[in-house]
């Protein structure tokens, strides 16, 4: 069947099925009309019969055997007008697969082109590469982000902090009228030694002072 409709050129291949479905639905119309014309002698062929039953036998008679030919030309008819029908939904359900295949190949063509020479190998090496220009364009971003100069000591900026904090405190305390008492220099405690020399030197004054007084 397919070589019967899809034979010939480019052109007539591609209206083959319409013009296949035209022509079953014009046979389907001209039956569908022939039905009909059928269906009304019998009844025609019917109310004979019934108005001469009892009045002429004969014609009744005739006006049966007519309705009997006409309902056996009805099913034929009717088989053919079933026949077509079938034949058209065959045909409309084949050229719509036709065409929805001929989308799907026309699909699969595409994305053949657009993958090209692609493969998982090349894939996996492109994100690798991706990967390494991020984690470079990281480190340069870092890299251009750090301040320039040398670097600081922490201990010299925490002492110059303190000194910072110190005139602030003064001048806060000049300003209510009090003056803060200096932090007076560690001179350190005295040892054992000077504590011992200035007890006997004190006790020496003691003994002189009562020489003085019992003389």
């Amino acid at each position: 069947m397919w070589s019967y409709f899809f034979g010939g050129n480019a052109s007539t291949k591609k209206d083959a099925p319409k013009n296949a479905i035209i022509g079953l639905r014009t046979q389907l119309d001209m039956l569908a009309k022939k039905e009909k014309h059928i269906e009304q002698q019998i009844l025609d062929q019917t109310n004979i019969a019934r108005k001469n039953v009892n009045t002429n036998k004969l014609v009744a008679k005739n006006a049966l055997k007519r309705k009997k030919m006409l309902e056996s030309n009805l099913e034929k008819v009717q088989a053919q007008i079933a026949t077509l029908e079938a034949q058209s939904n065959a045909i409309e359900s084949a050229n719509l697969n036709f065409e929805t295949m001929k989308v799907m190949q026309s699909g699969a063509k595409a994305m053949k082109q657009i993958h090209g020479n692609m493969n998982m190998d090349k894939v996996d090496a492109t994100m690798d590469e991706i990967r390494e220009q991020v984690a470079l364009s990281e480190e340069i971003g870092e890299a251009i982000s750090r301040p320039l100069g040398h670097d600081l000591d922490e201990d010299e900026l925490e002492d110059e902090l303190e000194a910072l904090e110190q005139e602030a405190l003064d001048a806060k305390m000049v300003n209510a009228g009090t003056v803060p008492a200096r932090k007076l220099p560690d001179v350190g405690s005295p040892s054992r030694v000077d504590i011992d020399e200035d007890e006997e030197d004190e006790e020496e004054e003691l003994r002189k002072l009562q020489r003085e007084m019992a003389a």
